[in-house]
């Protein structure tokens, strides 16, 4: 349903603010998560609307420093993408996640602060998402980074940047090497994603629209208030640009087999019992781990809702969400190590 664009940004900023104080609570409870250890402002270049994004890096304890060209270790990177539907939600939010990445895999994570709808409309995040990676691949010895070991992972809305995130680059650096093929050797292009780990991310917007993903939840009460789920779509497509849903870069879940084919080898997918969007993603994962020929890595985890994981109350601890994190991270250890 169309909305003034002035209603939206009202709703959307409001929303902010909630998040924002449900986020604070998250972060009371015990353990504490971890701060950032530095943040790198950038400027974009792949969406046509330039701007600014930061970057927040957290690093284990053997990283150097300031980070430093000489550094003799190179740290695998896993780029992160918070939720929010495209709309609300801030890079901060993962940072429970990317306390166990560092701490179980000894990664560099790198939690991305893409530019939000309704200002910010599709495929804006997505293209920021490809700026971050292209960042860390073009300054990789400065930050000591193994640009060869790129994992991409990300919550709801940014566990669909997971997967739509690496198929932008892959069209960047194509058309980088067919306009340059001087170019083609240069650092821009000298990275690889590895692993693309997901957590309950919505993939496919034709087949499954928000009425018949509410039918496929075995708990229908659990899913996200309706009036947040069309503000979230109605900010991120806005109806007046017609954005077509079978969009591959909106719903990778309908992508061309030819498309998904260059995504990473190792795909890993965690979703939640009691979501209408766990249904879709199964169907990507069959996808996926037959005709496309991946290795897909699948987890239901029992008796939660979308977004359990960042719960609001503050003397709560989640043995469930320490768990989810821990197996999700062995898996991502074990490939970035090559093993």
């Amino acid at each position: 349903m169309f909305r003034p664009r002035r209603i939206l940004f009202l709703q959307a900023a409001i929303l902010r603010k909630m998040m924002d104080f449900g986020m604070f609570l998250h972060r009371l409870s015990a353990p504490r998560p971890l701060s950032p250890s530095f943040r790198r402002s950038i400027p974009t270049t792949v969406s046509p609307r330039k701007g600014t994004i930061q970057l927040l890096f957290y690093t284990p304890p053997s990283y150097p420093t300031p980070p430093r060209s000489y550094s003799a270790s190179r740290y695998p990177v896993l780029v992160s993408f918070h939720g929010g539907g495209f709309t609300i939600g801030d890079a901060s939010d993962d940072a429970r996640w990317a306390a166990a990445v560092v701490d179980i895999v000894g990664a560099v994570v790198v939690c991305v602060n893409y530019r939000l709808a309704p200002k910010w409309y599709f495929p804006t995040a997505i293209e920021d998402g490809v700026d971050a990676i292209l960042y860390l691949i073009q300054n990789a010895e400065e930050l000591s980074i193994d640009a060869q070991r790129i994992g991409v992972s990300g919550f709801s809305s940014g566990g669909t940047m997971a997967f739509t995130v690496p198929l932008i680059l892959h069209d960047v650096l194509r058309r980088t090497e067919d306009q340059a093929p001087a170019l083609a050797s240069s650092p821009r292009s000298d990275g690889k994603i590895v692993v693309i780990m997901s957590w309950y991310p919505p993939t496919d917007f034709v087949t499954h629209t928000r009425t018949e993903r509410r039918r496929t939840n075995i708990r229908p009460e659990t899913e996200l208030p309706r009036f947040l789920t069309e503000l979230f779509d109605a900010s991120y497509l806005y109806p007046p640009r017609n954005v077509s849903l079978s969009h591959p870069y909106l719903s990778p879940g309908v992508a061309p087999d030819e498309m998904l084919r260059e995504l990473p080898y190792d795909v890993i997918i965690f979703t939640c019992e009691w979501d209408g969007l766990r249904a879709e993603a199964e169907a990507f994962r069959d996808r996926l781990s037959g005709p496309i020929g991946k290795r897909v890595c699948y987890k239901v985890v029992k008796g939660v809702r979308h977004a359990w994981d960042k719960s609001p109350n503050p003397f709560k601890r989640s043995p469930t969400r320490e768990l989810a994190y821990r197996e999700a991270c062995v898996e991502l250890k074990r490939i970035l190590e090559g093993q």
